[in-house]
């Protein structure tokens, strides 16, 4: 199926595309256009497992997920991993009642409008993050340091993702029962700015609690 693509992050007011992906937390697909109609939707969209900030954002999706449920919000994790890679490391690292799928050809980034922002760029980031790494490093070598310190080993599926990764942008957004997005969060892959933070859960629960009337 083809997504179209944006070339701007979709804000709020923007209409999302359907995308259907391959369910990770469980068998067959998950689509866009199940919850049209029926409930909101948080959609993150990640990059693979292999991306130690992005299991993070997972695991903060899957804490807020039971006050989302509460106020009748579904929440959608995707991350940019092989299917069968993604549910071997989901086995053990159980993500509870956490709707999960995979994406690693980034159809839903390109038709979210996450773009990537280039290798090079990329690799010439230095991060700062004082009490995670011992001094600035870039992106490729924060996520070697913080995988062997959070013992995440990387396969060859994690690999052959790494290797596609080109500074892919990651966001969050916040969908109508009709569809429209109503509050979104997007990184900004540069020294200082958004890199690697998560929204701000207060904001997201405030939108949520007005998106669920």
């Amino acid at each position: 199926m083809s997504t179209p693509y944006v070339d701007h992050p979709l804000q709020p007011g923007d209409r999302v595309p359907n995308v259907e992906f391959d369910a990770i937390s469980r068998e067959g697909k998950i689509a866009l256009d199940d919850f049209r109609g029926r409930s909101p939707l948080l959609i993150g969209l990640f990059r693979g497992l292999h991306c130690p900030f992005c299991r993070r954002h997972v695991a903060a999706m899957a804490y807020l997920n039971p006050m989302l449920r509460e106020k009748g919000v579904q929440s959608l994790a995707v991350v940019n991993t092989p299917v069968e890679r993604a549910r071997l490391y989901f086995r053990y690292h159980p993500i509870s009642d956490l709707l999960a799928a995979s994406d690693p050809a980034r159809a839903s980034h390109q038709a979210f409008g996450l773009r990537e922002i280039g290798i090079d760029a990329a690799m010439a980031i230095r991060i700062d993050l004082p009490g995670e790494l011992p001094e600035p490093m870039s992106v490729m070598a924060m996520d070697e340091f913080l995988n062997e310190k959070e013992g995440y080993q990387v396969t060859a599926a994690d690999e052959q993702m790494m290797t596609a990764d080109h500074g892919q942008l990651v966001g969050q957004f916040l969908i109508d029962r009709e569809g429209i997005v109503r509050w979104s969060f997007t990184e900004v892959l540069e020294a200082g700015l958004q890199t690697f933070k998560a929204p701000n859960s207060q904001e997201l629960m405030s939108a949520a609690s007005q998106v669920a009337l």
